[in-house]
């Protein structure tokens, strides 16, 4: 899921902003079929910070693996089913986290 949320452009394209509240980020994507979107950024919340920090590390990191512990904390305190580390689907992993960073919003 993460992985796959890596490779969404205007996803990190936003994240790569959320560090920085009060700016506008322009976003033009052709995969969308739409105009130009201008989204203003408001402080970014802790789910939202741990995924830039996460995002930040897949992108920059030289040694291969990266572990999302402080992702998956913030996921945790999200959504408390996560916290028992029992087997879940990758669905709900995703709905959760962009429902979390959306709320945040």
């Amino acid at each position: 899921v993460l992985q796959n949320l890596l490779q969404t452009p205007v996803l990190r394209e936003l994240l790569k902003e959320a560090k920085m509240p009060g700016t506008t980020v322009k976003i033009e994507s052709p995969e969308l079929c739409m105009g130009p979107q201008l989204i203003k950024l408001d402080q970014p919340g802790p789910l939202t910070l741990a995924m830039h920090q996460f995002v930040t590390e897949m992108q920059e990191t030289k040694k291969g693996v990266v572990t999302p512990k402080e992702l998956f904390a913030q996921v945790c305190k999200k959504a408390i089913r996560f916290k028992s580390y029992q087997q879940q689907d990758s669905h709900e992993l995703l709905r959760y986290l962009l429902d979390g960073m959306r709320t945040e919003e």
